[in-house]
């Protein structure tokens, strides 16, 4: 099964030649790379959010693995859906999903339901895609539609089967989280309310997340896959996070009374 490229032309350029010369400026090159276990990941349009974007895939060592947790922006039948066999396209080639660790995420959660067409039309997964590919030449990935309905007893329980999975596969494997931040308010509320959710990320907290993000409304649409992605990362050991880079869709357009967030994290 190939999962055909959704938003190839509006979000990045649907010309081979043309997406890698963005990524070539969006990549930074001659940066310290960290060993990571995860990073998070903004997932706009790349002429908004790319930079902070490539910052990060540029900040840490790609492993040829990769579990990516992004948001649904619509409603998904599965709590937690996943696909686990076929690729996904892109203008830069295809992306080959990780069967095996597909399998034993799936394994360890009822919750997580093999459901293709939870992906059909989504971006936020999508669009980490070819930042991935322009470093890695043969990357494997399994993609993991989280819904807005996801509770945080749910939360835990994915986290959790995605810890279990990377060390039942024995091999580097990085996870991936794909969030905007705050949507449409002026800049200086964005940044305010945004690091709060911030600190909690780079406090490892992901309960404190999940429970900041709802109490003082924010509007991070990936705030469930980040908590997820934290659990995991604090069950497999990581010790600290840090923040990369932090814009908003202002900085681009010059329009800072409605704004969209973006963060770019690395979980060591």
């Amino acid at each position: 099964m190939i999962r055909k490229a959704a938003v190839a032309g509006s979000f990045y350029p649907r010309d081979p030649g043309e997406l890698r010369q963005w990524l070539d400026r969006l990549l930074l090159s001659g940066r310290k790379k960290d060993r990571a276990l995860a990073v998070v990941s903004p997932h706009a349009g790349y002429q908004y959010s790319g930079a902070v974007a490539g910052a990060v895939f540029s900040s840490v060592e790609l492993p040829d693995a990769f579990i990516i947790m992004a948001p649904s922006h619509r409603p998904i039948r599965s709590v937690f859906a996943v696909m686990t066999e076929g690729s996904w396209e892109t203008p830069l080639g295809d992306f080959a999903i990780d069967t095996e660790l597909a399998e034993l995420l799936a394994a360890g959660s009822d919750l997580v339901r093999i459901d293709p067409s939870a992906h059909e039309a989504e971006h936020s997964l999508e669009v980490q895609l070819p930042f991935i590919q322009a470093l890695r030449r043969t990357p494997t990935m399994v993609p993991v539609a989280v819904s807005h309905l996801a509770r945080w007893d749910q939360i835990v329980e994915l986290g959790h089967a995605a810890a279990a999975a990377v060390r039942r596969a024995g091999r580097d494997v990085l996870l991936v989280a794909s969030t905007d931040m705050s949507h449409y308010i002026s800049a200086e509320e964005a940044r305010l309310k945004d690091f709060l959710a911030i600190q909690k990320i780079l406090d490892l907290d992901a309960q404190g997340l999940f429970e900041v993000v709802r109490s003082e409304e924010i509007t991070m649409c990936g705030y469930q896959p980040t908590a997820a992605v934290l659990a995991a990362a604090r069950e497999l050991g990581a010790t600290r996070g840090e923040l990369v880079m932090y814009a908003t869709s202002g900085d681009q357009t010059g329009d800072h009374d409605a704004v969209v967030g973006y963060a770019g994290l690395k979980i060591i």
